[in-house]
């Protein structure tokens, strides 16, 4: 299907042959010499001039006409007119004129030539010229061009020698794709995604270095890759995006034009392939220092060595880090058990050729509220009341606390320095009776952590 570019918003003038001698008459003194520089970089619907007839730039046209341009580089004068000639190369005598009234200095004059001067399969010959106060350019090189407006009858072939389709394939080494054009003669290429939609190739003008020049979209080789001829197949050697589970590969072939076919895809299943994660403390404890060790899947190792792990710490910091292998796949990792509610660590396998094992897991459950008492309001029940005192307690279920932070009722929060032995104590002063009160507190480590917090819930006679 031909896509859909962005044209500029300028417009180009359609002129006869006669105003157009009427034009350089007046803007050409009689035996002056050519003064302006002849056009450059010409772009024909924003793929590069061809100056071979015999090997036009082949471009679709969806409704809006083919754009052409040609960048003039004159030094002082503050703008000029680009003149075009578009012809069809099997009758030169139909010549269509045009022009860009408005080209500033060292920029791009465009015209677009309309549809209606347009066939489908016709080539086309162009050509652009300076024109300004002080005189005419040559014109420029002549390009030539193709109209394609017809996608590649039939979607591209998909195989792979090592994963073969409908079926459940051990993973760990890359898969080997190879794409054919299924008898289309003119598929220049193919685009591929493990998700859909697949993307649609990107076509335009970018300057690099000052220098204009088409995009490319078979530049982009995490996307597109080029036939090995016209009409040719392609390989790919790629990596899933999850290393076990379904898979699927969705392609399309591109023509010349960058028309693009149907979709064809290719499913199959990678059986799940893991290291193991190994706890080297016994009973571990909030505050205490954990310690793994990380084995790879024996399987994954043996197909292509396992060169690293990445480690996700699942707790408040969501720390994420590369642990390196050792020459047999093995790994240590540690990291402080710090979590308010418990910890967890998560870790896949890397191997040397790119895949990415399925990951292990290990989580603990740590209970980091404080206990919380009172010597007249207690928990749950209905005591003491307005304008009677109550002292309330907090004590530490785990080491290392610093300070509570404390609110009653969801009021602004107070905090509080809790004592060497980690405990510290509230007074609190009801001023509600028959009144609900919810006493929230929660605990903060000496490196900053804030522990799970604690509702204590009493009533006001």
């Amino acid at each position: 299907m031909p896509i859909s570019l962005p044209r500029r918003s300028r417009t180009a003038t359609l002129i006869g042959l006669s105003v157009l001698g009427l034009a350089l008459a007046a803007t050409t003194p009689a035996g002056a010499a050519t003064a302006q520089p002849t056009p450059i970089y010409l772009f024909s619907a924003y793929q590069a001039c061809s100056t071979d007839a015999t090997a036009p730039s082949y471009v679709f046209e969806s409704g809006v006409g083919i754009a052409l341009d040609g960048q003039v580089n004159p030094a002082d004068t503050p703008f000029l007119t680009e003149l075009f000639q578009v012809w069809p190369v099997s009758d030169p005598t139909q010549v269509t004129q045009l022009s860009d009234a408005s080209v500033f200095p060292r920029t791009a004059g465009s015209v677009t030539v309309p549809s209606a001067d347009l066939v489908e399969g016709q080539t086309y010959a162009w050509q652009a010229q300076a024109v300004g106060a002080d005189g005419t350019s040559p014109w420029s090189a002549t390009c030539y061009f193709t109209v394609d407006n017809t996608p590649p009858s039939s979607a591209p072939t998909i195989t792979s020698a090592n994963y073969p389709a409908g079926q459940v394939d051990q993973g760990g080494a890359r898969i080997q794709f190879t794409l054919g054009a299924n008898g289309v003669n003119d598929v220049a290429g193919y685009a591929f995604s493990w998700t859909q939609p697949v993307p649609l190739p990107r076509l335009g003008i970018v300057v690099t270095n000052g220098v204009p020049q088409a995009l490319d979209p078979f530049t982009d080789t995490t996307q597109f890759v080029r036939a090995s001829s016209l009409g040719g197949s392609a390989t790919l050697s790629l990596l899933p995006l999850e290393g076990a589970g379904p898979q699927t590969l969705s392609v399309y072939s591109l023509d010349r034009a960058f028309n693009v076919s149907s979709v064809a895809t290719y499913s199959f299943f990678i059986k799940g392939s893991a290291s193991t994660l190994t706890p080297l403390v016994q009973s571990p404890k909030f505050g205490q220092q954990m310690e793994f060790l990380l084995r790879p899947d024996p399987t994954l190792q043996a197909i292509s060595p396992i060169v690293s792990y990445t480690v996700q710490i699942l707790d408040s910091t969501q720390e994420t880090f590369t642990v390196k292998a050792s020459s047999d796949g093995t790994a240590e990792v540690a990291f402080n058990l710090d979590g308010a509610n418990g910890d967890s660590i998560s870790v896949s396998s890397t191997s040397a050729n790119g895949w990415v094992g399925g990951g292990a897991f290990w989580s603990t459950f740590f209970d980091t509220t404080p206990t919380v008492g009172s010597d007249v309001y207690l928990e749950g029940q209905t005591s003491g009341g307005v304008g009677i005192p109550g002292t309330f307690t907090f004590a530490p279920k785990v080491k290392g606390i610093v300070s509570y932070t404390y609110s009653f009722n969801d009021g602004t929060p107070v905090t509080v320095a809790a004592g060497s032995n980690g405990t510290a104590q509230i007074t609190f002063t009801p001023d509600q009776s028959g009144a609900f009160y919810d006493l929230n507190v929660y605990g903060t480590t000496r490196e900053g952590v804030h522990l799970a917090a604690y509702d204590y819930i009493f009533f006001t006679n």
